[in-house]
């Protein structure tokens, strides 16, 4: 059953390409709601247009400025419905709708989400990388220096890694991220659900040759192979070579672990008694 009372902001999820991909409920809610706020009102004038749909269009965009913001949260206090959607997908995710929600929140305004398409999620789940753990980190600076130092700090990320990217900017980011991290598995996801929907897998330097001689267009999701476990494991045990027990102990603790846990993990690491961890520790080791 759908909530009921005045004052709710809805985020909505819109399709990222085909539009089938929308679900039941989002058209009923955008068909309910006072107002849409839209990232682009003549792109989502043809969805709504395709609908049959003619709930009014305001603007929300990263150039809307506070002034918007504080609009459409007095209607909303005022007891207005107001659904909030993006381009594509769903809105709060790299785009000026996560501002809007906070802003929300902090006056007591409801949210709630309408669930549905995600390009970072369509492309994860088509690419064959391991989907257990991953990070999204959305797009990376266009400013080359910028961006070679935020892959140079995922350089050692074991989880699935998401990007979006742009079609001009793609050769640039693969050569970067081959620099910085060497071969790693690779799936560029492009103009997902879409007419030319193209799925690109192999390494970042087969990738990267193949966007070199054809480039891209159209919107694009990268997915990249975190860095090994095993690699993760030797690349630790070959820092704590270089630290006594003691020392890894008090590396922790800085860290913020218990001195108690952090003789159970060190001695854990290493694969060594608890109790040998422990003299080193109080026995000055």
């Amino acid at each position: 059953m759908e909530r009921k009372g005045p004052g709710i902001l809805f985020l909505c999820a819109t399709p990222i390409g085909n539009l089938e991909d929308i679900t039941l409920r989002a058209l009923r809610i955008l068909k309910e709601v006072d107002i849409i706020a839209a990232e682009d009102t003549r792109h989502t004038r043809k969805l709504l247009s395709h609908y049959d749909i003619h709930t009014p269009l305001t603007s929300y965009h990263s150039h809307s400025g506070e002034g918007k913001e504080l609009q459409l949260l007095e209607r909303i206090l005022q007891g207005e419905r107001v659904a909030l959607v993006s381009d594509a997908g769903m809105p709060g995710i790299s785009d000026p709708g996560a501002e809007l929600v906070k802003a929300a929140l902090e006056k007591g305004i409801e949210v709630v989400p309408i669930p549905g398409p995600s390009a970072g999620i369509a492309g994860l789940v088509v690419s064959g990388l391991p989907t257990g753990k991953f990070v999204f980190e959305g797009f990376l600076s266009n400013q080359r220096k910028t961006r070679r130092k935020q892959l140079a700090s995922l350089k050692h990320e074991h989880r699935t890694m998401l990007f979006y990217e742009s079609p001009h900017r793609l050769v640039d980011t693969l050569q970067d991220m081959l620099q910085e991290w060497g071969e790693r598995p690779c799936t560029v996801a492009r103009e997902l659900t879409k007419l030319h929907e193209e799925f690109k897998r192999g390494t970042i330097g087969e990738v990267l040759a193949y966007y070199r001689d054809n480039p891209p267009r159209g919107e694009i999701t990268l997915v990249i192979g975190g860095l090994p476990q095993e690699v993760v494991q030797q690349e630790q045990q070959e820092q704590w070579a270089e630290l006594s027990l003691a020392e890894h102990v008090s590396q922790l603790v800085e860290q913020g672990m218990d001195q108690k846990e952090a003789i159970k993990q060190v001695a854990k690491l290493r694969g060594l008694p608890k109790r040998e961890v422990y003299a080193a520790v109080h026995g000055g080791a």
